[in-house]
């Protein structure tokens, strides 16, 4: 404890505990050496006796205000109003006060320091002290292993520690378990610097080498740096082959050439994409979805035909019921449109019989290859099984949803087949953690889902296949975190991401660009409407206002049990890492 005394008797002093004060928020008196300072956003400290035992209490001091009761009479401010100065007054007379939330409170034991409250509030006059990387390894020491960084405390320069704990117990040789799962929110604007944050958070997660993590990537953030194998030089790319290597954490990633599709309804419509049915002379693009729904019940419904026997005798199945049913998608068999489908159909059986090509066999064959177990394809099950096997060595899994094929266009691409593919991949993970839940096994995965606003937005929904989507994640969120599987949603919008999704985070980070309108209302709340610490976020600057590349800032707002700091709820604040090279250092990464 003399370690920690000569180290507190050293700390800058900017000011003392003002009147009036409460257990949430101290009143500071600004010493006069250290009006000049930047305090707004400092870390803060000072040491205090609570039921015989001494105490340090850290927190962020959120507000500067500056008082001059002479100057607030109105003949005083009409003088200054007159001669810009009024001596001795101006200037002289000046108070400073500041506000300090209080997050995290250190009680003395046994040459230890254990977390406890600020169960009382210190007499004026206090010191206030700035604190240093220093003091905070002291307080921290016994738990410097499962200390992880992703910045600096904003508006400071100590770093800010947190912890990524694994979702399991605590045991031997895996320490730092949370014992449940956390649900997570990454929120900011396009170019507010999240997607790297979460990079950064996986990055944490990933030194638990029993913890299982599989990352849904609709636009390929996350893949595409994971498939080059290129030295770490910006924070844009510390989800790499090498950062991982240097966790001891392998990696797979996966794409639509080496996942194989298990839906009929995706069979049908990529069929539908791929033309089938319009060159079975079907033109019409609602009856081409009304031929599809006749085959996917007639397949779906037939227990001698599966996704994986599908064969040129399938189709001929197919076009026999579709010939059978042709009045049924026209307005009648005479009509010119059933004429020239019929007379395709006998064309094509003829084809298949004859083992001539024809484009509509051609069509056939492309497209089951999709749904075949060739060339080392996986299925979604056995993808996600390999992601949360509870072996010790668990890949990271990414599955890179922005490979699409060739001839099929980018819209229906982005809102009809990938939503059910994603679907699919939700619908196994929830079964699987069902499963480990039975079996008396905690899951301890977490899922990580970019562009999460896309996924599952707050309102009505025209599109049905996302539809299904939006009510699987809300059920997850709400059932999956007994089982020990964690979600963590990446997203440039608040306000617009479903409330009940929301409601469920427990860990939050929110970047810059949440400040106004809607976005405000909803920070508002999950922040618990502290009116200091909102002021605090809404002081970010825009990291792209910057003069260039390495003096942008990349600053967050976090809320929940992320960080050994923050026990008490308040928030926190940091400016994240902008060089590989201080992440490396401070998390004494090497690779």
């Amino acid at each position: 404890m003399n370690k920690v005394n000569s180290v507190l008797d050293n700390l800058e002093r900017i000011g003392t505990i003002g009147s009036p004060s409460t257990t949430t928020e101290l009143s500071l008196d600004i010493l006069g050496a250290a009006v000049t300072k930047k305090l707004v956003g400092e870390l803060a400290l000072f040491d205090f006796p609570q039921d015989g035992k001494k105490h340090i209490a850290l927190g962020q001091i959120t507000d500067i205000e500056l008082r001059n009761s002479w100057l607030e009479d109105p003949t005083m401010r009409s003088l200054a109003r007159q001669r810009g100065q009024v001596n001795p007054v101006s200037g002289q007379q000046d108070v400073h006060l500041g506000d300090m939330s209080v997050s995290a409170v250190f009680a003395e034991e046994d040459d230890n320091y254990e977390p406890s409250m600020l169960g009382t509030v210190p007499q004026t006059g206090t010191y206030i002290k700035l604190a240093n990387d220093e003091v905070l390894n002291i307080l921290l020491e016994r738990h410097q292993k499962e200390i992880f960084y992703l910045g600096s405390v904003y508006g400071s320069k100590p770093l800010l520690p947190m912890w990524f704990k694994h979702f399991d117990r605590t045991s031997e040789g895996f320490p730092g378990g949370a014992g449940e799962a956390y649900h997570i929110g990454i929120f900011g604007k396009s170019g507010s610097g999240k997607s790297v944050l979460a990079k950064s958070a996986i990055l944490g997660y990933s030194g638990h080498k029993n913890m299982g993590i599989f990352v849904l990537d609709p636009q390929g953030e996350f893949s595409k740096d994971l498939r080059k194998s290129t030295l770490l030089t910006e924070m844009g790319n510390v989800l790499n082959q090498n950062t991982l290597s240097a966790f001891q954490r392998n990696f797979k990633v996966y794409d639509l050439n080496n996942i194989i599709l298990e839906s009929w309804e995706l069979f049908f419509l990529l069929l539908v994409e791929f033309n089938f049915f319009f060159d079975l002379g079907i033109k019409t693009s609602n009856y081409q979805d009304i031929a599809a729904d006749y085959l996917n019940d007639f397949c779906s419904n037939n227990n001698t035909i599966t996704l994986s026997n599908l064969d040129t005798n399938v189709l001929r199945q197919c076009l026999q019921h579709l010939s059978t049913n042709i009045a049924n998608i026209y307005a009648g068999r005479q009509s010119s449109g059933a004429t020239r489908v019929n007379s395709s159909i006998s064309e094509v059986i003829t084809a298949i019989d004859r083992s001539t090509s024809h484009r509509v066999i051609t069509t056939w064959n492309k497209t089951i290859k999709f749904f075949k177990a060739e060339n080392g394809k996986r299925t979604p099950w056995s993808i996600v099984t390999e992601a949360i096997s509870p072996k010790l060595e668990r890949p990271l899994i990414s599955i890179d949803l922005s490979v699409k094929p060739d001839d099929v266009n980018q819209y229906t691409w982005d809102e009809q087949i990938k939503p059910l593919i994603i679907y699919g991949f939700l619908t196994v993970m929830n079964i699987a953690a069902e499963k480990s839940f039975k079996d008396d096994k905690s899951l301890n995965t977490l899922v990580v889902i970019d562009e999460a606003h896309r996924l599952a937005p707050r309102g009505k929904m025209d599109n049905e296949k996302k539809e299904k989507i939006r009510a699987r994640l809300i059920d997850a969120v709400r059932t999956t975190r007994k089982y020990g599987l964690g979600w963590l949603f990446i997203s440039q919008t608040l306000s617009s991401l479903d409330k009940d999704i929301i409601d469920q985070l427990r860990i939050n980070f929110f970047g810059f660009g949440l400040s106004m309108g809607s976005e405000f209302q909803a920070l508002r709340e999950l922040a618990g409407g502290e009116q200091k610490s909102l002021k605090l976020y809404q002081s970010f600057r825009d990291p792209h206002s910057a003069f260039n590349d390495s003096s942008r800032q990349y600053s967050f707002m976090t809320v929940g049990p992320v960080s050994p700091l923050s026990f008490s709820g308040t928030p926190l604040f940091l400016t994240a890492f902008n060089t590989a090279e201080q992440f490396l250092k401070a998390n004494k990464i090497k690779l």
